[in-house]
C-alpha cells in the first residue's frame, strides 16, 4: 500500500479541526492573548531576563521579514500593475481618486484629533518636567516631498553608519514606488519588445506573493511575540504624567476608527462589520508592529482577496497609501500634540492656527513622504504654527506607546481608502463581500 493511501492529507487535518482553529485572524487574536500573558511573565522576572530578550529577538525577526520583501514586492507589483492598468477604464481617474480619499479621511481625522485635544485639555496642570523638553535630531520641510521623491539610486537605497560602527542600509519606498513607475510606463511605451520584460516581472511578482504568504502565515508568532516585548519594555510606568495625553491620543484615533470610518464606508455603501472583520489583520500587525511599511504587503494581500479591490489598482494605492496615507501619524498625533504643546508652554492659538493645523496633516504627510515619521510631521507643524520645537522631547517617553495605536489606525485606513474608491469605480470584486467572513477575514480558504 502506498504512502498517499494511507496518509492523511493537509485537507484531512483540516476538516478535523473546528472552524475557529483554521481562521487567521483567531490565530492572530490568540497571539496577542498569549503575547500579553507573556509580557507581563516577563515583567515579573528580573531586568534583562531571557524571556524579554527572546520576545524581543523573536518580534524583531519578524518585522524584519516583513520589510524583506516590500523593495521587491513594490517594484514588481506596480511595473506589472502599470501595464495592467491599460485593462482598467478609467486609471486616471482612479489615481485622482484616491488622492481625493486619502485627503477627505485625514480632513475629518485631524478635526477629530483637535475636538479631543480641545476639550481635555492634556497640555494642562501636567506635571511633567520641562527640562524633558529638547530639540529633535530630525525636521520635517516642505521641500522634503520634492526632494524624497528624486532617486538616490536606482534601487532607492540609502547607507548610514550605525551606533556600532557597521553600514545599515535602508531604503526609500517613495523612490522605489517613482522608479517602478517610470518603468512601467517606459515598457508600456516600448510595446512588443518589453513584453518579455513585463512576462518577467509578473513571474517574478507571483514567486515573491508566495514567499510573503509564507511569511505572513508566522503573524500569530509575530504578534505574540511583539505585544510580549511591548508590554515587558514598557508596562504603565511609561505613561507617568503624560497619561492625559496617551488618553486623549487613543480617544482621537477610537473616533477615527469608530465615527470616520464607518461614516465612509456608509457612504460608499459599504458593510461597515464586514469591513472591520475583514481587515482584522492589518489592523493588528499595526498595532503590534508599528510600521506601515512592514504590514504593506498584508495590507495589499488583504485588500485584493478579501476586499475585492483589482490587484491592478491595489499595487498603485496600498505602496502610494503605505508612504503618504497616515490618519493616525499625520492627523490626529499632530493635532494633539501641536494643542499639548501649545498648552504646556502657555501659548494662546487662534482660530488661524487650527486651520493651519488641518493644512498641515492633510497636506504635510506627503511633504514628509521621504522621511516619514510621527516625530518629522510634528516638527513640521510645530515649526508652521511657531510653536517651540523642543516641545517634542516632551513627548518622547511615551512614543512607542502612543506609536501602536497610530499605525492601527494608518494601515486601517490605507485599506479602507482602496476598498471605497474601488468601489465607487464599480470595479471591486464583489465575491469576497459575499463569501462568509469568517473565511475571509483572514485571506484564509
Amino acid at each position: 500500500m502506498s504512502t498517499t493511501d494511507t496518509a492523511p492529507t493537509n485537507e484531512a487535518y483540516r476538516r478535523k479541526l473546528p472552524a475557529w482553529a483554521t481562521n487567521f485572524g483567531v490565530q492572530v487574536i490568540a497571539g496577542l492573548v498569549i503575547g500579553l500573558l507573556l509580557g507581563l511573565l516577563a515583567r515579573s522576572m528580573a531586568e534583562d531576563n531571557w524571556l524579554t530578550a527572546t520576545l524581543d529577538a523573536l518580534g524583531s525577526t519578524y518585522v524584519q521579514l516583513l520589510k524583506l520583501l516590500i523593495p521587491p514586492l513594490v517594484f514588481a507589483a506596480v511595473v506589472t500593475s502599470v501595464a495592467n492598468l491599460r485593462k482598467v477604464t478609467n486609471a486616471a481617474r482612479l489615481a485622482v481618486s484616491t488622492l481625493v480619499w486619502f485627503a477627505i479621511t485625514a480632513f475629518f481625522s485631524v478635526l477629530a484629533g483637535i475636538a479631543v485635544a480641545l476639550i481635555l485639555k492634556p497640555g494642562e496642570g501636567t506635571a511633567i518636567d520641562p527640562s524633558t523638553a529638547a530639540d529633535p535630531s530630525t525636521t520635517g520641510s516642505w521641500l522634503g516631498f520634492i526632494q524624497s521623491i528624486v532617486p538616490a539610486n536606482f534601487l532607492g537605497l540609502s547607507a548610514a553608519e550605525s551606533s556600532s560602527g557597521g553600514i545599515s542600509l535602508s531604503f526609500n519606498v517613495l523612490q522605489i514606488l517613482v522608479i517602478s513607475l517610470l518603468l512601467g510606463v517606459a515598457a508600456v511605451k516600448a510595446g512588443k519588445a518589453a513584453e518579455p520584460f513585463l512576462a518577467f516581472t509578473e513571474s517574478f511578482l507571483k514567486v515573491i506573493q508566495q514567499v510573503l504568504w509564507w511569511i505572513i502565515r508566522l503573524a500569530p508568532i509575530g504578534t505574540a511575540a511583539l505585544i510580549g516585548n511591548a508590554v515587558a519594555s514598557y508596562g504603565w510606568e511609561a505613561l507617568g504624567s503624560l497619561g492625559k495625553f496617551v488618553i486623549a491620543m487613543y480617544i482621537g484615533l477610537g473616533l477615527v476608527l469608530g465615527v470616520v470610518y464607518p461614516l465612509v464606508l456608509r457612504f460608499a455603501g459599504l458593510p461597515v462589520v464586514g469591513f472591520y472583520r475583514r481587515v482584522w489583520p492589518v489592523t493588528s500587525l499595526g498595532f503590534v508592529t508599528r510600521s506601515s511599511m512592514g504590514v504593506m504587503p498584508v495590507t495589499q494581500r488583504v485588500s485584493e482577496e478579501a476586499l475585492g479591490v483589482p490587484r491592478e489598482y491595489a499595487s498603485f494605492a496600498i505602496p502610494l497609501g503605505a508612504t503618504t496615507k497616515m490618519d493616525g501619524c499625520a492627523a490626529v498625533y499632530p493635532a494633539v500634540a501641536a494643542i499639548f504643546v501649545a498648552q504646556f508652554y502657555g501659548v494662546p492659538l487662534d482660530f488661524t492656527h487650527y486651520l493651519l493645523i488641518i493644512f498641515v496633516s492633510v497636506i504635510g504627510s506627503a511633504a514628509t513622504a521621504g522621511t516619514t515619521g510621527a516625530t518629522v510631521m510634528l516638527t513640521l507643524t510645530l515649526s508652521t504654527l511657531g510653536l517651540p520645537l523642543a516641545g517634542v522631547g516632551l513627548l518622547l517617553a511615551i512614543e512607542p506607546i502612543v506609536d501602536m495605536g497610530r499605525t492601527a489606525v494608518n494601515v486601517t485606513g490605507q485599506a479602507l481608502v482602496a476598498a471605497v474608491v474601488s468601489k465607487r469605480a464599480g470595479i471591486i470584486d464583489e465575491e469576497p463581500w459575499r463569501a462568509p467572513v469568517a473565511a475571509k477575514a483572514a485571506v484564509i480558504s
